[in-house]
Order: structure tokens, then C-alpha cells, then sequence
């Protein structure tokens, strides 16, 4: 919960720094590992595995499944709704994030919609209808991506496991 506080822009200089060593810069595995790594989703898998029936375990263990087995054949399957609803939630962090593609792709040829849209705002005079066309189109991956993925997202919130 602590390293949920800590706000994106004061592990940033950190982050770009690790980043740049690595030879992360401007790639699409430096963009995506951020949102993959964040603790509200480290916190959301561990009460989500914290919450799997024990009574399964120990059914696969009298059935003979060891650990792996266990993990594979029943625990993943279980877990499905939680992987739709985090990868539901990563990819819209990573979809509206503007500040960590701003630093991290150094290219203009690498530019996210976020960044587009506000490109979209001109200097002394801003054609809302264009900015407001801009946000729509952006925004539609997001819909389409939630309305497929509905069903499980509603199941992992709601916290049902089958």
C-alpha cells in the first residue's frame, strides 16, 4: 500500500535512468514494463490468490497433482477473470499514459494517441470539434477492448471465482 503513495513522477529520473543503462530506450518493452510492474497489480493478483479455495488444493493434492500441476491445471484456470481484469486495467494505463512515453520514446516517429490528441490543441486557437474527434477515436480501443473482456472484468471485480 506504501509504494502506491509514491507518486509516477518521483520514481521517474529512477526509472529512466535503470531504463537507459539497459538499452530500453525507445522500445516498446521499455514502454509496456512499467504499467506490467505496478504494486496496485501486485496488490490485486495476491488478495485475488488469497481468495482461492483451499479445499481445491487439497482435492488436486489427493488426486496426486504436485505444486506445478496444481498451479497449471487448477489455479490458472480459476484465475482467468483476474488476468482479463489486469490486463484490462494495464492496457488502459498504458494507453493514457503521456508522461512516460514522453520521456522514454526520444523518437518523433514514436508517439502515443495520448500525445496526438494534445498535439491536436493549437496555440492561440483550439477547433474543439477536432479535439473532441481526437478524443473519441482515442478512447475506442479502450470500449472495445473493455467490452470484450466484460464479462470477466465484472467477474474478477466482483470477486467470483468458479
Amino acid at each position: 500500500m506504501l509504494a502506491m503513495m509514491v507518486p509516477f513522477v518521483a520514481v521517474l529520473v529512477p526509472l529512466f535512468q535503470m531504463f537507459s543503462k539497459a538499452g530500453l530506450l525507445n522500445t516498446w518493452i521499455g514502454f509496456f514494463l512499467p504499467s506490467l510492474a505496478t504494486p496496485f497489480l501486485i496488490m490485486y493478483f495476491r488478495n485475488s490468490a488469497r481468495t482461492f479455495p483451499k479445499d481445491t488444493i487439497e482435492a488436486a493434492r489427493i488426486d496426486g497433482l504436485n505444486e506445478f500441476q496444481i498451479f497449471v491445471k487448477m489455479f490458472v484456470p480459476m484465475m482467468k477473470p483476474t488476468y482479463a481484469a489486469a490486463a484490462t486495467i494495464t492496457f488502459m494505463n498504458a494507453w493514457n499514459s503521456y508522461l512516460w512515453p514522453k520521456v522514454i520514446m526520444q523518437t518523433n516517429n514514436a508517439t502515443t494517441m495520448p500525445m496526438l490528441v494534445s498535439n491536436l490543441m493549437g496555440g492561440y486557437v483550439i477547433d474543439y470539434g477536432v479535439v473532441m474527434a481526437g478524443v473519441t477515436i482515442c478512447s475506442l480501443p479502450t470500449i472495445i477492448i473493455f467490452f470484450c473482456l466484460q464479462k470477466s472484468f465484472t467477474n474478477a471485480v466482483a470477486g467470483a471465482v468458479k
